[in-house]
């Protein structure tokens, strides 16, 4: 387990705290997660972009924020100083007019928008897309199988979700490789500055909103198909609420699924003998183990670190805290399933764990859409290459990895591996 350092213990004063959001935090941020939840909670700090905001560490009140009526989605809400204008939220998300998505708006927009949607991801819907996911799984694999090594990143837990749901979406397949690239973008300049990020979400707004006046005169048996229904037949979503959500649904739907990937590979190789389980489980044809690991590597090492920006439309109190109105919360996801005070052990995985209910999709109104969506592709990823790729390992020490940097998301830059070689 980690362990407060000697001198957090010694002096608990936030200013003496442990630095955030550099590069050795990146690496492994538990540590310092768990010297906040102990000594500062709920803590107020500058982000690397000079936006104030709180961290919300704790389970019990992570789990209030995120359900909290009095903490907004909307950006309007943000009390920002001029240098933070623009600097929450999806990088260029409000210059390519794709504001009115999930992520920043309200009841009863949320309400109404939600609904829309939430059919193309209930457990029915997703089973019928499972053996198509399994395609998908093979191909890639398929791949590099023959090589003996692999970079399970870029050509594995990538373009999986992606080719996932662009599909789900209804994005052809000879457009799905422009896809591909612009999410690449995201990725690679995540962490970095927003400029290239922007560049790729305004090309995903150019193409999506050709792409759904295509669609109205060829309507099919895709999301963005029955978006275009749900506005003819009067349920009130305009063309730039269709586009939008169609964005949020891809964005949403792909670096998490990248992550809990890569995250839970990674997380397998450094807990070896819980790997051994899970093949050993997966070789004798049984599904539990692999069903809640995948939710304990949500919860371990998860592919969310924060969850997305809240902001205080009225004053309240939160972890003994008084948040102003206008001021930006982050609940951070990655300490709150790391808190003692609701798991046992928390820093142990244990892929059997039964009672586990993570904040790894999230709490509340804004709990994740896509989360069956994600469990499968996880699920199939996972099992798919431990059985194809039994000694599959690490390619370089776990030390030398590299993580992303950025906010939001936690995620590995590259996972080099090796294996025998199988012809397919």
């Amino acid at each position: 387990m980690h362990e407060p350092t000697p001198a957090a213990a010694e002096d608990p004063a936030p200013a003496q705290g442990p630095t955030l959001f550099d590069w050795e935090f990146a690496t492994d941020p538990y540590p310092a997660y768990a010297w906040l939840r102990e000594h500062a909670p709920v803590h107020r700090t500058r982000l690397p972009s000079g936006v104030e905001a709180w961290l919300v560490t704790r389970y019990a009140d992570a789990r209030q924020a995120l359900a909290d009526q009095r903490l907004s989605k909307n950006p309007a809400h943000h009390a920002e100083p001029a240098h933070a204008k623009g600097k929450t939220g999806i990088p260029g998300e409000r210059k390519a007019e794709l504001m009115t998505h999930l992520l920043n708006i309200d009841p009863p927009d949320h309400t109404r928008l939600r609904r829309l949607v939430s059919k193309a991801f209930t457990p029915r819907r997703v089973a019928e897309f499972t053996p198509r996911v399994q395609e998908l799984t093979d191909q890639l694999i398929d791949a590099f199988a023959g090589r003996g090594e692999a970079d399970l990143i870029h050509e594995f837990a990538f373009p999986l979700p992606i080719y996932a749901i662009c599909e789900m979406l209804g994005v052809p397949r000879e457009d799905q490789d422009d896809f591909r690239d612009w999410a690449g973008m995201m990725i690679r300049h995540g962490g970095g500055p927003r400029g290239g990020v922007a560049r790729s979400v305004k090309q995903m707004r150019t193409y999506l909103g050709e792409l759904i006046h295509r669609k109205r005169d060829d309507l099919g048996d895709d999301l963005i198909s029955d978006l275009i229904r749900a506005s003819d037949h009067g349920d009130h979503l305009t063309e730039a609420e269709a586009t939008a959500m169609a964005f949020i649904l891809l964005f949403a739907g792909f670096e998490t699924t990248v992550n809990l990937i890569g995250n839970g590979v990674h997380s397998l190789f450094v807990n070896p003998g819980q790997r051994v389980r899970l093949q050993e489980s997966l070789a004798a044809g049984e599904r539990g183990l692999l069903q809640t690991g995948v939710e304990e590597l949500l919860r371990y090492d998860g592919p969310v670190e924060l969850a997305t920006w809240r902001f205080a439309t009225r004053p309240l109190t939160l972890g003994g805290q008084d948040i102003a109105v206008g001021d930006p919360v982050l609940v951070v996801l990655a300490a709150a399933d790391r808190d003692p005070a609701r798991f046992a052990d928390p820093d142990t995985l244990d892929l059997s764990r039964a009672d586990n209910q993570h904040l790894g999709y999230g709490h509340g109104i804004h709990y994740c859409l896509g989360a069956p969506l994600a469990r499968l592709e996880g699920q199939t990823a996972l099992a798919t290459l431990l059985t194809r790729l039994p000694d599959l390992e690490l390619a370089v020490p776990s030390t030398d990895l590299r993580w992303r940097g950025g906010l939001i998301m936690r995620g590995l830059r590259t996972l080099p591996v090796r294996f025998t070689p199988r012809n397919i």
